[in-house]
């Protein structure tokens, strides 16, 4: 879901354009910015209330001090990524072109939040890959493996890694999917996420280490995302763990389409305003009842869909 310029002072009402630098947004902690412009990171902040600037967004801003800035205008984004509840919206990255969720064999994934990230991802048109992460622990990958061919079957990647256990081999198999790409890695805790960047990044302790301290946030240094920079072509985001992914702004329209296993489905139904819930002759349901199409999506499509109508804000 690309979003055109924000309202971030984009109309510039206070400074002339000229006066603005450009600088890529590194890490985000509330309404405070880590911006990296050419070899210097600046704290900056948005105008007022807003806090509508993502990691990966590429901004201006005006220079308030030698390492200050305010943010008066957001590029155009290539991507937005961001969940929600019926009250608000959590802007998750910008400029992303492939998301990685992170499941491990232990302890267990929610198949629920896999879900809703792959339609996520889906609707902001950007690649999805799956992470298994400690393959090592032997006695639980083959359900593991079993219960993600679900995802398989539709065509995702699933990479099979152990970070621990080998770490050579594990980074090997992730550089040459990075390379040329900006990627988000997601997933709960515990999933083994923070291992793997590490492996990735090798002086990501230290990074995050400095970024806590530019944005004032002591020892709180997972609850903020951030973004780390390979070359000048590839970079990764890490995110906070979470256990929760609300995609409540998708409407039903966008829904179905987000379902990649609906769309030879769709246009299909009885009704041309079909609602793929109970209605006679859709041909959604009826791939649902020919094993087409696996009925954990279809439920999870009817809750969203159900969610979508709750929206407040």
């Amino acid at each position: 879901m690309a979003s055109k310029k924000l309202h971030a002072g984009a109309h510039l009402p206070r400074q002339a354009a000229g006066a603005l630098e450009a600088g890529l947004v590194i890490a985000a902690h509330g309404r405070h910015y880590l911006v990296q412009a050419g070899e210097q990171k600046l704290q900056c902040v948005t105008r007022g209330k807003k806090s509508d600037v993502a990691v990966g967004d590429r901004i201006r801003f005006a220079r308030t001090s030698p390492d200050q800035g305010v943010v008066e205008a957001i590029d155009e984004r290539k991507t937005l990524l961001y969940r929600s509840d019926q009250y608000k919206s959590k802007l998750l990255a910008a400029n992303v072109t492939q998301l990685f969720i992170v499941v491990a064999t232990e302890p267990s994934f929610s198949d629920d939040l896999v879900s809703r990230s792959l339609v996520a991802a889906e609707s902001a048109g950007v690649a999805a890959h799956l992470i298994l992460n400690k393959t090592d622990i032997e006695e639980a990958l083959p359900k593991t493996r079993e219960r993600l061919q679900v995802y398989a079957r539709l065509g995702y990647p699933v990479h099979e890694v152990s970070a621990k256990a080998q770490p050579e081999a594990t980074r090997a198999a992730f550089m040459p999917l990075l390379q040329g790409q900006s990627t988000i890695l997601i997933g709960q805790s515990g999933m083994g996420k923070s291992s793997l960047i590490n492996l990735i990044v090798p002086d990501a302790d230290i990074a995050v280490r400095e970024i806590s301290a530019a944005l004032d946030t002591g020892k709180h240094t997972t609850t903020f995302t951030r973004l780390y920079r390979m070359d000048d072509e590839t970079s990764i985001i890490d995110s906070p763990g979470f256990q929760e992914f609300g995609l409540y702004q998708l409407s039903e329209g966008m829904l179905e389409r987000a379902f990649r296993d609906f769309t030879p489905h769709l246009g299909k139904c009885r009704f041309y305003n079909c609602h793929h819930l109970n209605e006679p002759g859709c041909a959604v349901l009826e791939a649902v009842q020919s094993g087409e199409i696996a009925p954990m999506r279809h439920q999870l499509y009817a809750q969203l869909v159900h969610e979508s109508s709750q929206t407040l804000y």
